[in-house]
């Protein structure tokens, strides 16, 4: 699981090192791809090869999945993390998230998310009301 909110810089390399907290999940090696909303997803390569699993027994009978599947494995990168814990995302995913130099990486549960430093402190105001709102939609139980 993974969570909390790390702000590591993108080096001229184009190289961002992953919090100490997660790189023990991700030793195996990870997959980064497009996200939902301008950010990059990454997953460890099991979770990765777990959820092609379960979107193979379902992927591509309907527009809506086959949409979704495009767009992530299309920019789909596996990395391998160096000894300082650093990974290399493509220019193409630097694009896709606007990354230029500071950039937030959080946990997102199963995944991790890295955006755009202004763009996840834009994403936070604009969703601050509606976040407020939705303990009642959320089914969580405390025991």
């Amino acid at each position: 699981m993974f969570f909390g909110t790390h702000t590591p810089r993108l080096d001229d390399k184009g190289r961002i090192v992953l919090p100490a907290k997660f790189r023990d999940a991700l030793v195996e090696g990870l997959v980064v791809t497009r996200g939902q909303d301008r950010c990059l997803y990454v997953w460890p390569q099991a979770d990765f090869e777990r959820m092609t699993a379960q979107l193979s027994q379902t992927a591509g009978r309907g527009r809506t999945d086959r949409s979704y599947v495009r767009m992530i494995y299309s920019a789909a990168s596996d990395e391998q993390p160096d000894k300082q814990g650093r990974i290399t995302i493509p220019p193409t995913l630097r694009d896709y998230a606007r990354l230029e130099r500071d950039c937030v990486v959080i946990g997102a549960m199963d995944k991790i998310e890295i955006w755009d430093a202004t763009a996840w402190q834009q994403y936070l105001a604009d969703h601050e009301d509606a976040f407020s709102d939705l303990d009642e939609e959320v089914a969580v139980t405390d025991g």
